[in-house]
């Protein structure tokens, strides 16, 4: 009789080895560095190039572009083998943040080409999508402003039109790969106040106006460079204008951030779930008066709520990423499913440094990266706070 198939998406035979090929790149490449990487607070160039090279850097964009293909389904396996193989939420974040900048490119170049404008796509696929996704380039995105944190609509950076070109003046900060990305897609303002006079812009960072203003130092993420960013009558040109009609730019801002935040929620259930895993070995093996603190009843029952916490994350975050890779509108359940597995990290996090003792408090102790990590999965792509707020909008509550 043959084997029965799962029918779960998770576990296809595709997505084994996509998990397979992930782990061992992390076990090899990633892991035994880490440490020196966040001495450094950058990753080398050149593991990015080794990402594009095995498939794993383009995994959700198109191949077409220069992408391996995949859905949202696959850009959870991606985090939670890494996670699970011995890296950390900083390089997950360092390594792939062209996931929140690359999208809003494609999606120009889609109606570029739905359009005719073949210019406009040579130059966004040559410029942009085909060495960032190669490993060539390196992406980010450039929304969060010094005084506006996560209201977006109310951004202050301003693009205005001059003859063929748009001039740019303004301030970014806490950005992700910001101190040496090649590539910027920078939100401004180009026309009324709000929502709807929000642009997005597909900028190279030599263009002249274009400052790295500093380095910004972090409690976590510490391999993965964050950076404060200036425009001061930067001119780019036409043809980097990624949404011309007005409003374009915050819808395209909305819609994506749907899939950040299901990647967030991975990155957070899976960092529970390794420091679950890595403090039940170590409580296996630790001993204390004469014992193993496995034979613990308080121990043990602590063991069980973590796994609980980081089951029920991981079991809600991927039924939302199976119904967004269905192509159902999923904007609430991002949100919720974020919001919950970000509870759930942070409770596992500090329990497993709690577990691990003095050990747990130590810079060499894997643990103790991933309290720190952990920290701003409540702040990035939406605090808390505001997620909350925004789904009881969605709720009409």
């Amino acid at each position: 009789m043959a084997a029965e198939q799962s029918t779960n998406p998770f576990d296809s035979t595709e997505r084994r080895a996509l998990a397979d090929l992930v782990r061992s790149f992390t076990a090899r490449k990633i892991a035994p560095d880490l440490a020196k990487w966040e001495n450094a607070g950058e990753i080398p160039l050149s593991v990015y190039r080794d990402l594009a090279d095995t498939g794993i850097l383009g995994i959700g964009f198109p191949e077409d572009l220069g992408g391996s293909g995949g859905d949202s389904i696959d850009t959870c396996i991606v985090a939670e083998s890494m996670l699970g193989a011995g890296g950390s939420g900083g390089a997950f974040a360092g390594l792939f943040s062209l996931g929140i900048a690359i999208p809003h490119v494609i999606d120009a170049v889609r109606a570029r080409q739905a359009s005719g404008d073949t210019e406009g796509v040579d130059w966004l696929i040559d410029n942009v999508a085909s060495p960032v996704l190669a490993g060539e380039k390196l992406a980010a995105l450039g929304v969060t402003e010094p005084d506006g944190g996560s209201d977006v609509s109310n951004l202050h950076t301003r693009a205005i039109q001059d003859g063929a070109d748009w001039i740019i003046n303004g301030a970014k900060t806490y950005i992700t790969t910001g101190a040496r990305a090649d590539v910027l897609v920078v939100a401004a303002r180009t026309d009324a106040p709000g929502a709807m006079g929000i642009s997005l812009f597909a900028v190279d960072t030599t263009t002249p106006g274009f400052e790295v203003v500093r380095r910004l130092d972090k409690m976590g993420w510490q391999c993965s460079d964050t950076a404060e960013l200036a425009f001061t009558d930067m001119r780019v040109p036409t043809v980097a204008l990624l949404t011309p009609n007005a409003g374009d730019g915050f819808a395209s801002l909305s819609r994506h951030f749907a899939v950040e935040r299901l990647s967030l929620a991975a990155l957070a259930y899976s960092t529970a779930a390794r420091s679950l895993e890595l403090t039940l070995n170590w409580v296996k093996q630790r001993e204390t008066f004469g014992r193993p603190l496995i034979k613990r009843q308080v121990v043990r029952h602590t063991l069980v709520e973590m796994y609980r916490r980081t089951d029920v994350a991981r079991e809600y975050s991927r039924g939302v990423a199976i119904r967004h890779a269905a192509g159902q509108p999923v904007l609430l359940e991002a949100v919720l499913a974020k919001n919950t597995a970000v509870e759930a990290c942070d409770w596992v996090v500090d329990k497993a440094v709690q577990l691990h003792g003095g050990m747990g408090y130590m810079r060499d102790c894997e643990v103790e990266r991933h309290y720190r990590d952990a920290r701003i999965l409540g702040i990035g792509g939406g605090a808390t706070e505001v997620m909350t707020d925004l789904a009881a909008k969605l709720l009409d509550y």
